[in-house]
């Protein structure tokens, strides 16, 4: 891991408690920087920072972004991480969603702003919606129902993108844009939503895993540790973006129900139930940019992977 950028920098990680900025809260801090986490545990869990209780560089902040901001002390960089990012979450939370995708964006562009600090913006996928371009490059605009159930978060992070570059252009903010496709591993609550642990709880209870539809719809799964580094490397080459971060590999969700109970080693079967309105039949990311900005692609294998978060599911429960 590249440390140049971030030794003895200060950052801000705002959803530092949640599932992509716990780990990035962990990588920041072993590449020697200072972190400060903003967190206001709506879907975020403390027991993702439990192993940082004795870690002088690390700070958890209790506050909802979507009202200001206040870090005392000069900073370097803000990453913006907080948002509902499950399904489950933001169908349960729609306006919190929204808000935080539009007051929480602008309240962490502003604490950027104040301080002459770096911003990066935790964007998605979902910007593209249920694409008609395969696989989906950044140029590619989209195509998202607005008033649909899953539009508070595709418009959410699609605003937020918007108002990062608005800021950049007013303001001389230095931005970074990631698109994070489906990302997968320790740390994802039993309960998220999501097709991973989802098929995870179920294969170690030894109940059927529940399909959306006939299951042939596709999904690329990047593992989290891989995400993280080009996160970084993102931050270290200063590469605006947006850039597309995830796994160039493709599968069925019914492929994805089969390796993960070959990695529970419990093998319950396959229920199919009603797909979800707006769910994308395809989903997965062009990683050319990324490929030749950063020399990055996401590394490591489905089977790997599975049985990484697997193994942290068993000692978890």
């Amino acid at each position: 891991m590249a440390t140049e950028r971030f030794a003895g920098a200060r950052v801000v990680v705002t959803g530092a408690a949640g599932f992509l900025g716990s780990h990035l809260t962990d990588a920041l801090l072993a590449a020697g920087a200072e972190v400060v986490g903003v967190d206001n545990l709506v879907t975020g869990s403390l027991d993702n920072l439990a192993h940082l209780a004795s870690e002088p560089r690390f700070e958890l902040i209790e506050h909802d972004v979507t009202c200001h901001i206040e870090v005392p002390g000069p900073l370097d960089l803000v990453l913006h991480a907080a948002s509902p990012a499950s399904p489950v979450d933001y169908l349960q939370l729609p306006i919190q969603t929204l808000k935080v995708g539009s007051l929480g964006t602008h309240n962490a562009l502003g604490l950027a702003k104040d301080n002459r600090a770096g911003f990066l913006l935790f964007s998605t996928s979902e910007v593209y919606g249920d694409p008609e371009v395969h696989p989906q490059p950044e140029t590619y605009r989209g195509n998202v129902d607005p008033i649909g159930p899953r539009g508070v978060y595709d418009e959410a992070k699609r605003f937020a993108e918007a108002l990062t570059f608005a800021y950049h252009r007013t303001h001389g903010v230095p931005v970074h844009v990631v698109r994070i496709f489906n990302t997968y591993g320790p740390r994802m609550r039993m309960a998220d939503g999501r097709a991973v642990p989802n098929f995870i709880r179920q294969a170690l209870a030894g109940e059927p895993l529940t399909v959306h539809g006939d299951g042939e719809q596709t999904r690329s799964l990047c593992y989290v540790d891989d995400l993280v580094a080009g996160m970084l490397a993102v931050l270290e080459r200063d590469v605006r973006g947006p850039i597309n971060l995830g796994s160039s590999h493709e599968f069925t969700v019914n492929a994805v129900a089969e390796a993960v109970m070959d990695a529970v080693g419990s093998h319950p079967g396959i229920v199919h139930v009603e797909r979800p309105v707006d769910d994308p039949q395809v989903r997965c990311p062009d990683t050319g940019l990324a490929e030749r900005l950063l020399g990055w692609h996401a590394g490591t294998g489905l089977a790997e992977g599975l049985e990484r978060t697997v193994a942290w599911y068993r000692r978890a429960r």
